[in-house]
């Protein structure tokens, strides 16, 4: 649970700044009611979303369009430091049917947010073809090493026999 509260909150945070800054600078109004119970700073509890926020639920599995209007893959993870920071959306791109696909890991600001019709869901779209993406360096998540729990049988021991056959 508390891993999609910092998914979620880490990926409002760095749309909501991509999207304010590609957005047309607009006359300052006064600041909306608060929505957060500020009891502590460190134990700040969100009570609601905004309309310019958005949830990672939303973000993943997104269509990812390319710069000439082609689907070219989704948002199949969100990769995240401890802080929160978002570092980048993992596109999924290439195979059919997740079968030879790979995953390629782009930085937020590459993306440019597609506002949702009534009829379709939010896109994202990139300024690279679907053959750019399909040639970009795959990522590759982080496997920690395997780590051995006992001693493996030595092979220089003499094998055992049973008791009686001595």
């Amino acid at each position: 649970m508390l891993k999609k509260l910092i998914i979620t909150t880490a990926s409002l945070a760095l749309l909501t700044s991509a999207a304010i800054a590609q957005a047309p600078e607009q006359p300052k109004q006064s600041p909306p009611a608060a929505t957060t119970d500020k009891s502590t700073d460190k134990n700040q509890v969100i009570t609601e979303q905004k309309p310019d926020q958005l949830l990672a639920s939303k973000v993943k599995g997104s269509n990812v369009m390319g710069s000439n209007d082609e689907k070219i893959g989704d948002v199949s993870d969100i990769l995240f430091d401890k802080d929160g920071k978002i570092l980048a959306y993992v596109v999924g791109v290439g195979g059919f049917l997740g079968i030879g696909s790979k995953d390629v890991a782009m930085s937020p600001q590459s993306f440019q947010i597609v506002p949702a019709s009534e009829r379709e869901n939010m896109k994202l779209k990139i300024s690279m073809t679907k053959d750019e993406l399909k040639n970009a360096a795959e990522f590759k998540p982080y496997k920690e090493p395997t780590s051995t729990t006992g001693q493996s049988p030595s092979r220089d021991r003499a094998p055992m026999t049973p008791p009686g056959q001595r």
